[in-house]
């Protein structure tokens, strides 16, 4: 009977290979960045695009750096207006009326709308056991979410999560989940003892191969295993002597996740057919509002904050999301579209995050419209870059909406926006002015829906940036440019101490 079964198992599986193999599954397409570009441009319409700057300002085609001339589209889209010309006056037209015309425009022109049949996803907790990073004791569990692939078996997507609590909690605490690597922090090792028996065991193994022997015998102190040295490679790159992230979110008795971007979809446009978004397309290009790279990290968070919420460990009512760079743009823009997210630290976002589309200062829409980014966004943003096509020529102008309705999509909750120097590596590139700007005119719907701003005046065009550490922190919305670099490090804690205030 056991024969049978074994039998009867590799029939059946034959039968599901042979009908991969025979066509039953059209093969995923397999682009060059270059060819995915093009693709999308062809289906727009778009014969030429204008080149984006160049970040090196010895360049003849160098990023704009003069401030009077970075606002040549001064006028926003005002956030509290209706598409019919009515002013929103309260909560309940916002929440009805105003803010499902800001999404509908961010999803069709600027991130891409979410399919409607994902794939759901499966989590499963591979390692758990108890470390110490730093001198914290933590219950640490590395995760993987299987997202079902059963309606197309040819790309498989499988989400790494990292979850880290303090293990001497006294109950449920909140939780900060970071793009980045997803790695246990400190995973517990051998002692010295069995370390020498396992390089015993090693050094006999590879002994049977005479080569390697010969190696072997030349270094007979070598030892094929050694003890590792955790590390913790998240939060922007922090400067020297700083106390890493994990370690400041530990002391304040907080847990943290760390979730990896790449196992959910490529950060590159060969990926596009790959991932989750060429899962849910099985395997064939986008279409022009199709979702791009940032709106599947935040897809993909967001399914990490349905495990959290089934976690004892972790208070699923007060889970932030946080991210650097073009992770900042992913952690704002998953505050946005997924309103279960407490809180945001936005770390040196630049375009296609806190910063405005309109303005031209450093990084421009053209540089997100080229080959080399635009699968953060929808293919429909290629045409704001666009100098010959069907439908003539557009620029940031044109755009219905702006990072400001962005971060407006996020209040009352709690939105922390953190930039470094220049001087220190977070380049002018980043347009932090640009950034600063859009807070303030995301300010009157915080206030609408009451909440705190930035507590000056919603006139975007006249507050300029306070001095550098100065701590504008006393609403919902909230500003902190400190003294380091590429990095979000230095304001980990003054994020912690301010979301504090609100966690009741």
């Amino acid at each position: 009977m056991k024969r049978f079964l074994i039998l009867l198992f590799i029939l059946l599986s034959g039968h599901a290979v042979a009908q991969i193999s025979s066509g039953k599954y059209k093969q995923p397409v397999t682009f060059t960045t270059q060819q995915d570009h093009q693709n999308m441009m062809d289906q727009l319409g778009i014969k030429i695009l204008r080149p984006g700057p160049s970040g090196n300002e010895s360049d003849p085609n160098h990023a704009n750096y003069d401030a009077p001339t970075a606002n040549p589209y001064p006028e926003l889209p005002d956030v509290l207006l209706l598409k019919n010309g009515s002013k929103v006056t309260t909560p309940e037209q916002w929440w009805k009326q105003r803010l499902p015309e800001i999404v509908e425009d961010m999803e069709r022109e600027v991130y891409g709308r979410l399919p409607k049949n994902i794939p759901p996803v499966t989590w499963k907790v591979e390692i758990q056991e108890r470390e110490f990073v730093g001198r914290y004791p933590v219950i640490a569990r590395q995760l993987v979410g299987h997202v079902d692939n059963s309606a197309y078996p040819l790309i498989d997507v499988n989400i790494k999560m990292t979850v880290v609590t303090p293990a001497n909690a006294e109950g449920p605490v909140p939780v900060l989940m970071m793009f980045g690597f997803s790695a246990l922090p400190a995973p517990v090792q051998p002692g010295p003892d069995d370390l020498e028996k396992l390089n015993a065991a090693f050094r006999e193994l590879l002994s049977h191969d005479p080569e390697i022997k010969t190696i072997l015998d030349k270094y007979p102190a070598y030892s094929p295993l050694v003890r590792s040295t955790p590390q913790f490679p998240f939060g922007g790159g922090g400067q020297s002597g700083e106390i890493p992230s994990n370690q400041q979110l530990l002391a304040a008795g907080w847990g943290y996740a760390t979730i990896d971007p790449s196992s959910i979809q490529a950060d590159n446009g060969a990926g596009l057919t790959r991932g989750i978004i060429g899962l849910v397309n099985k395997g064939q290009p986008r279409k022009p509002d199709d979702w791009g790279s940032l709106r599947a990290w935040a897809w993909g968070a967001a399914r990490g904050l349905d495990y959290l919420e089934t976690d004892p460990l972790v208070d699923s009512k007060h889970v932030g999301i946080e991210g650097v760079s073009r992770y900042g743009k992913a952690a704002l823009v998953t505050m946005a579209f997924e309103p279960r997210f407490f809180m945001v630290l936005v770390g040196s976002s630049g375009k296609g995050g806190a910063t405005l589309h309109r303005r031209v200062f450093g990084e421009a829409v053209e540089n997100l419209t080229g080959s080399g980014e635009y699968h953060w966004m929808a293919g429909n943003y290629l045409k704001y870059g666009a100098a010959e096509a069907s439908f003539g020529s557009m620029n940031a102008s044109h755009l219905p909406v702006d990072s400001h309705e962005l971060i407006a999509m996020c209040a009352p909750r709690l939105v922390f926006i953190s930039y470094g120097i220049p001087e220190k590596g977070d380049a002018k590139w980043l347009d932090h002015q640009g950034s600063y700007m859009a807070a303030i005119a995301a300010g009157p719907v915080f206030k609408l829906l009451g909440a705190k701003d930035l507590g000056v005046s919603n006139d975007y065009m006249k507050e300029m940036m306070p001095a550098v550490n100065v701590n504008m922190l006393d609403g919902e919305l909230a500003w902190r440019q400190h003294d380091g670099g590429h990095t979000d490090t230095p304001n980990i804690t003054h994020f912690v101490n301010w979301a504090k205030k609100f966690i009741r």
